[in-house]
């Protein structure tokens, strides 16, 4: 019998139960959740029939969108104090990781707590330092936030809470994705909820336009372990 179910010790590594995402959406797949205990995700087109999910136990947990940008769109911005740093300390950036990220998929899981949701960020992030794909974001001279990428995606944008709301986000992502660009791609991609407003009106302001959507659900069949 074919296995449908792809482990994801990425995500096991902080819930402490089996994870999987699922191949496929057919109801062979969704069977067998009902015979292995863990976490499920599964990522769906939003106009498809939801009714063999109920059935198997998954619940919607976000909606993802993913902006694209080509190289000769990209709108840069200017500001004085900005810049970008590859010698940070990594404490710090985990740090912000920690308060900066409270509405993603796992956030939005009931079935998640809400300390497990961060360490999945933290977890994350340092994985991205190791491999020296964190840029540290700075405003004159102090530790501002942080952008991560890999290859031609934008994988995170974090601001420290003191930074926040003060315009400093466009200038640093704009600068951010031109480094990216000049590594060698002509399209750049990341992925957002469309929950975080703030998040997409500024990477559309930078030039970027949404080109797909996917719907994410989750399923825990048993329990997560108490008081890891």
């Amino acid at each position: 019998m074919e296995n449908y179910l792809q482990p994801t010790p990425w995500d096991k590594r902080n819930f402490h139960v089996e994870t999987y995402e699922l191949t496929t959406a057919t109801e062979e797949a969704l069977k067998q959740t009902n015979e292995v205990e863990g976490h499920f995700t599964l990522k769906i087109d939003p106009l498809a029939n939801t009714e063999l999910l109920k059935k198997y136990g998954f619940y919607y947990v976000d909606t993802l969108t993913e902006p694209v940008c080509k190289r000769e769109n990209l709108q840069v911005y200017e500001q004085a104090g900005i810049s970008l740093e590859r010698d940070f300390n990594a404490t710090e950036i985990i740090e912000i990781a920690e308060e900066a990220f409270t509405s993603g998929r796992f956030h939005r899981d009931f079935n998640i707590p809400a300390f497990m949701a961060d360490r999945r960020y933290m977890n994350w992030v340092n994985d991205l330092i190791e491999m020296d794909l964190i840029v540290a974001l700075h405003y004159e001279g102090e530790l501002a936030g942080f952008f991560a990428y890999e290859d031609d995606k934008i994988l995170l944008l974090g601001m420290k809470k003191e930074f926040r709301s003060k315009g400093l986000a466009k200038a640093f992502t704009s600068h951010c994705v031109q480094e990216q660009f000049d590594l060698g791609y002509d399209t750049l991609k990341t992925s957002i909820s469309p929950s975080n407003i703030a998040s997409l009106n500024l990477f559309i302001s930078l030039g970027f336009r949404l080109r797909s959507t996917i719907d994410v659900y989750h399923k825990l069949n048993g329990s997560l372990p108490v008081g890891v």
